[in-house]
């Protein structure tokens, strides 16, 4: 018998990338793990040449929040090599999910411009759906959300616009397999108490303020659950499909 080569397959699998420890996937990790999608979190952001999985065999891509902004290079060289991840993932059609930075990653990478907000939107506040979309089938026109963000980004060329604030043009936008929201359907209960137990994340604010936040949650979140099951069960589905094709090759 002669020699025999064993190939050894890789699976495929959810890239998570997070920006500090607080800010973890949630209610999308719930989603993935429901239709048993194997996920790896890493965290790049200060690494000018990180060792990423091999892009062929990912099956999405999720880019998490964080406090930096989404263009500041020097402290944050990682921020290159996300930008360049997402851009060739939206280029063969892999699945891209962007939440808070992540959606401003992704809009940078498909050419958006990034600014400073006219002024911070943190906590709950209605966004307006401007655009219809199978992600949002079950989204009432208006709907109250949790906020945490200073800078805001304009909307790729190309790219369909979802949803709208007073504030903020592109809340949420659609760019062939991308999806950028810069608002945080992703957080539970459990999350929030690390959110407001984290410094950082409170610095300036006035207990009063912290306290209408969990009070807000509380009223607001069963009418989100259903609409973040649906987003991030859409996503993990299409995911799945991008891993079957994978699977099948």
């Amino acid at each position: 018998m002669g020699d025999v080569t064993m190939v050894c397959m890789t699976q495929p699998e959810v890239l998570i990338v997070q920006h500090v420890p607080w800010e973890k996937p949630g209610r999308i990790l719930d989603s993935l793990e429901d239709l048993q999608i194997p996920t790896q979190t890493v965290c790049i952001v200060k690494e000018k040449k990180p060792d990423l999985p091999d892009f062929k065999e990912l099956a999405g891509v999720v880019i998490m929040g964080g406090p930096m902004g989404a263009q500041d290079y020097d402290k944050y060289p990682g921020l290159k090599a996300e930008e360049k991840l997402a851009r060739a993932a939206v280029s063969v059609g892999k699945p891209v999910l962007g939440i808070c930075l992540g959606h401003q990653i992704i809009a940078g990478a498909l050419g958006a411009k990034l600014s400073h907000g006219k002024e911070p939107e943190i906590g709950f506040a209605p966004i307006k759906r401007v655009d219809k979309h199978d992600y949002f089938s079950m989204w009432s026109k208006e709907l109250n959300v949790l906020h945490w963000h200073n800078d805001v980004v304009g909307l790729p060329e190309g790219a369909q616009l979802l949803a709208r604030s007073a504030n903020t043009k592109n809340q949420a936008f659609r760019a062939g397999s991308a999806l950028g929201l810069q608002f945080h359907l992703e957080v539970t209960a459990t999350l929030l108490d690390e959110w407001l137990a984290e410094p950082t994340m409170t610095e300036g604010m006035k207990k009063s303020q912290i306290a209408k936040i969990r009070d807000d949650f509380a009223e607001y979140d069963p009418q989100l659950q259903p609409l973040a099951d649906q987003v991030f069960s859409g996503f993990a589905a299409r995911c799945n499909t991008y891993m079957q094709t994978l699977q099948a090759r």
